[in-house]
């Protein structure tokens, strides 16, 4: 789907002649409904006959004869979206979660009638900036049309498919400047998702590690980043044991992917880490058929991670971000790694393989501790599907969030906060390590059924030291996500935009 495009204007609203025309409506103390000058006549006669209350997220669509009323409008349809009682006691977050709620059943009105362009009216009587408005509306219906077609047939016959979105026209701003900065941030946030979005739904047959790979040397090339692939032969001879050890069922080679973002002065380092695990059938310790299927969503945190890099390239913020991806599938074929096997991680960490299905853990560990050593981070944070441990405890509702330090927690559950991707920490500590101690290696990559999310956790803590680390297992919220108006089914591209606001907003 192509890019929509989103533009601020000066013109009048009711010059507006275009398909849809939106407005946000409140209400006061007193129940009375609130907006713009030009929409009084409407307001009143929906008062009347009480059809439209403006309470939040209500929608209600109209064809009116205007030359009726005192103010002439031009447009085709008009859609009265409710924000509410306009003297609210929302947190901050939470109202860019109701505006971005709000973008997406605009999105779906889009949809329904396929409508290609819209206009939507900044009001400033409704207690929001409209700088805010812009932004997270502009967030939530860009998020909110996201569709995967690659693979449709493209046949006249296809009437069924939206074309999608082309433009999102603004008006009623006063400070043009600001409002076209704040759409251009919620722009870049949008992006990102949804081509993490766009990463996951491809098969598994047409998104190999290669494929990773290859993508990345594109973002680096558009983008002015640093881009370095190590391969099979790369990673065996510096030792890599865990990345090669999950490889060995499959005829697809391993990739570890790494992009870096270097600006000029810059207030520290950031590492990320995202597991790239392409499909998982579970190695010889094989998944049930049942959802199977959905095991070409293992590479989600990959996913987020590449994509928050591109976005990173156009933001440009002012500390130094290096992603690395490491990359396989997980097959059984006859080379496949056993139930008590050993391997060696890089830096010299044996593990026993008790099962080939937590196999997540493994391969993030070897980009863990070679990023650590070789960039010396201030702080360490890695996305995986990790475990469906974290499904059990939280649902589909928050990601799991461990780590070994307080403030870099602080600084991520705003952020999740921020985007509506809510995180919920989880302990670690020496109880859940002895879980997983070996009796033949120094560590193993199960600890059983007890604790399963923060065994995972405690496995990825033996590689990074005394470095500030969080681990974001994002098994429950990838995919089946809590269902909101701008969340797909199917992949959600959830940490992308957490990624981009916490490196944004990083205190070291």
């Amino acid at each position: 789907m192509k890019s929509t495009k989103v533009t601020v204007s000066k013109k009048r609203i009711e010059e507006y002649s275009g398909e849809l025309l939106v407005a946000i409506v409140g209400r006061d103390n007193k129940g009375n409904l609130i907006g713009e000058d030009w929409l009084k006549a409407v307001l009143e006669g929906l008062d009347k006959y009480k059809e439209f209350s403006g309470k939040k997220n209500e929608f209600i669509q109209l064809y009116p004869l205007y030359e009726q009323t005192k103010t002439t409008l031009q447009c085709k349809r008009l859609l009265l979206v409710g924000i509410g009682d306009v003297e609210n006691d929302l947190h901050t977050y939470q109202q860019k979660e109701l505006l971005r709620i709000i973008g997406g059943e605009i999105a779906k009105v889009c949809k329904k009638n396929t409508i290609g362009k819209i206009c939507i009216s900044l009001s400033k009587r409704i207690g929001y900036k409209p700088s805010d408005l812009a932004e997270y509306l502009t967030e939530g219906i860009l998020l909110g049309v996201y569709q995967f077609l690659k693979y449709k047939n493209k046949s006249s016959d296809s009437n069924d498919v939206y074309p999608g979105l082309k433009t999102i026209e603004f008006r009623g701003a006063t400070n043009m400047a600001k409002v076209r900065q704040r759409i251009n941030n919620a722009a870049s946030y949008a992006s990102a998702a949804n081509f993490a979005r766009n990463m996951a739904n491809e098969p598994g047959n047409c998104w190999t590690p290669t494929h990773f790979a290859e993508s990345a040397k594109e973002i680096a090339s558009k983008n002015a980043l640093k881009c370095t692939v190590l391969d099979s032969s790369a990673m065996k001879k510096i030792g890599m044991g865990g990345i090669i050890a999950v490889n060995q069922g499959s005829k697809e080679p391993p990739k570890c992917i790494i992009l870096e973002y270097s600006p000029q002065k810059k207030r520290g380092t950031i590492l990320l880490v995202g597991k790239g695990l392409t499909f998982d059938s579970g190695g010889i310790s094989l998944k049930p058929a049942a959802g199977m299927m959905e095991m070409k969503y293992d590479m989600c945190g990959g996913a987020a991670v590449l994509a928050a890099m591109e976005a990173v390239a156009h933001i440009k913020p002012d500390v130094r971000v290096i992603a690395i991806v490491p990359s396989t599938d997980n097959m059984n074929g006859g080379g496949a790694i056993k139930p008590g096997d050993v391997i060696t991680h890089y830096g010299g960490i044996t593990s026993e393989i008790e099962n080939t299905d937590a196999e997540g853990r493994l391969i993030l560990a070897d980009a863990m501790a070679y990023g650590k050593e070789k960039y010396h981070p201030d702080c360490i944070v890695d996305l995986a599907t990790l475990t469906g441990a974290v499904i059990i405890g939280l649902g589909h509702h928050h990601s799991g969030l461990l780590s070994n330090n307080d403030d870099l927690v602080k600084q991520l559950v705003v952020a999740g906060k921020n985007t509506g991707e809510p995180l919920w920490r989880l302990p670690l500590g020496e109880e859940y390590a002895k879980q997983i101690e070996s009796k033949i290696a120094d560590i193993k990559n199960t600890g059983g059924k007890s604790g399963g999310c923060i065994t995972a956790a405690e496995y990825l803590h033996k590689f990074v030291g005394d470095t500030p680390w969080a681990h974001l297992d994002i098994a429950g919220t990838a995919w089946n996500f809590t269902e909101k108006s701008y969340i797909p089914k199917g992949p959600t591209g959830v940490g992308a935009r957490t990624l981009i606001e916490f490196i944004k907003q990083w205190n070291r």
